[in-house]
């Protein structure tokens, strides 16, 4: 079975594949002084509660935009696994060209779903990933990763919000009551614009992506907010909340052989 691992800036997810179905998904937080030793307590109860062990585990793959967590995370594969986990790196086979001016540059979770969204949906495609970043990325209809688009996820933006304006109160995040858009308090008036705000920040970007790329798109939401961003518009084609692991499964049957990143060992280890 496959051990995958998606470690993002606010959460890591642990996920198993038997090669037919996920057998398990988990979340926590991400920490990065988090040890492999804590992960370990953490993630062999709930694998032991699916009635799996780490026998079981026969390989793992790590895609994480997180420097600091990844030695931790590797170690975890290596002693309780005893597995030498595929990372995921540009320097991968990906199977599709990444037409980017630094392609080193891009954050491979940003790969991962272009991999698993052209893998699944097919291309040319649109995907939004609604995490600590509001991610577009953007893949043509041979899979090859063409970029995208970068915004502020709407958590750094409510609690930006409340930080910089000393009579604005800390919000939840959801759709404003009714669906309405003139707020009748404070309190309701940030949710809409919140909310709405980045409705229009979504629609208007996938058009704008739509008309530089001249020709018809899929439009693909992943991440914890999608589902209730897709109250808001009709511009999802569809939703996945799985996207990333699958990105990793897809990776490492791509790649069975994880190459040793000797760079990556000495700067930990130095």
């Amino acid at each position: 079975m496959l051990l995958v691992i998606d470690a993002g800036n606010t959460n890591v997810v642990f996920a198993v594949d038997d090669g037919e179905k996920w057998r398990g998904s988990w979340r926590i937080s991400m920490q990065t002084q988090r040890t492999s030793d804590e992960y370990a307590v953490w993630l062999l109860t709930l694998l032991q509660n699916e009635g799996l062990s780490p026998a079981d585990i026969t390989g793992a793959a790590i895609g994480t935009v997180v420097p600091a967590a990844f030695y931790h995370l590797r170690q975890l594969c290596r002693q309780y696994f005893a597995i030498e986990p595929l990372v995921a790196s540009p320097r991968l086979d990906w199977g599709f060209r990444i037409a980017l001016d630094n392609p080193s540059e891009v954050g491979v979770d940003r790969l991962l779903n272009g991999l698993a969204a052209h893998r699944l949906y097919g291309g040319p495609i649109i995907v939004i990933d609604f995490g600590t970043a509001t991610t577009f990325d953007v893949v043509g209809d041979d899979g090859t990763y063409l970029g995208g688009v970068i915004a502020p996820g709407i958590n750094l933006s409510v609690e930006a919000l409340h930080m910089a304006a000393a009579r604005l109160p800390r919000i939840g995040i959801g759709r404003p009551e009714g669906g309405l858009v003139i707020g009748k308090n404070t309190n309701s008036a940030m949710r809409s614009g919140v909310f709405w705000g980045y409705v229009g920040l979504i629609e208007g970007i996938v058009e704008r992506i739509k008309r530089e790329v001249g020709a018809p798109m899929k439009v693909l939401a992943t991440g914890g907010l999608a589902p209730l961003f897709s109250e808001g518009t009709d511009v999802f084609d569809h939703t996945d909340s799985e996207l990333t692991i699958n990105g990793l499964r897809f990776l490492f049957a791509r790649n069975p052989e994880p190459p040793l990143d000797l760079e990556q060992d000495e700067a930990e280890e130095g």
